[in-house]
């Protein structure tokens, strides 16, 4: 069920392939590099894709166009600042779970259909025992990387370059004035799994804890791609809640 990157090309829902034959042209390269950008930092508007991208306006508004047409994405208007004015709200654009495809669903029905068959022959437990190794094997190559950054949030950020590596399009940034540690919260803007986790939630699970064991302190999902948002989103406090005792990140217990 692991996946080879955000930039993966093992096929898409249903047309594998098809994916690597449209980056064969310039169009094609530009094409996907918008709906790159969209799945990263999205949603934007047009004109924030041409800033990003160097190119024209023009030419990204024919790539968004072609990808609305594609039903790869779609728009919603943007929250308006100041006092309500004439004319249209800005377009922000961003990916269907169709466009999210282009970066790699494959194996979903097989996948899903495996963990069924275990659940029902194995039970829930061998389903949860499955989703902890799985997130075990995920983190555990960068375990060294993650632990020797300064504290939770030098780890997060850690984390999150080692969860890009995976293929999870992810960042970390502090939230919260740094004078009084609020955090990081950590984002992954690809799910290679979404759609197997929408009906098994222990995968979310198990990474939820794999996190919060490998930064050596209790975090929170805010939001997941499972359950339908843009991106999974967790928040990594800067210190444990009192009375919560949590593990140190070589996998021992912090006195």
């Amino acid at each position: 069920m692991k996946n080879s990157g955000p930039h993966s090309h093992q096929g898409g829902a249903g047309r594998p392939g098809d994916g690597v034959a449209a980056q064969a042209t310039p169009d094609g390269r530009t094409r996907h590099e918008v709906a790159r950008l969209l799945l990263e930092d999205g949603p934007m508007t047009a004109g924030v894709v041409a800033d990003r991208l160097g190119i024209s306006p023009t030419a990204v508004r024919r790539h968004l166009d072609a990808l609305l047409a594609d039903g790869e994405a779609e728009t919603r208007d943007a929250p308006r600042r100041g006092p309500r004015g004439r004319g249209r709200p800005a377009k922000l654009f961003l990916l269907t779970e169709t466009g999210r495809a282009r970066f790699g669903h494959a194996y979903d029905d097989l996948a899903v259909a495996a963990l069924r068959f275990l659940a029902e022959h194995a039970g829930e437990e061998a389903v949860r025992a499955f989703a902890e190794r799985r997130a075990a094997g995920m983190v555990e190559p960068h375990r060294a990387a993650i632990t020797a950054a300064d504290g939770p949030a030098g780890r997060a950020e850690a984390l999150a370059a080692a969860l890009s590596r995976e293929g999870y399009a992810a960042s970390a940034r502090q939230v919260g004035a740094p004078a009084t540690g609020a955090g990081a919260q950590l984002c992954q803007h690809h799910c290679p799994v979404a759609h197997v986790a929408a009906e098994f939630p222990q995968l979310c699970e198990a990474e939820t804890e794999a996190f919060a064991e490998l930064l050596g302190t209790h975090v929170q999902r805010l939001a997941t791609i499972a359950r339908g948002d843009t991106v999974c989103t967790t928040h990594v406090p800067a210190e444990n809640p009192p009375g919560l005792q949590a593990k140190a990140p070589d996998g021992g217990k912090r006195e």
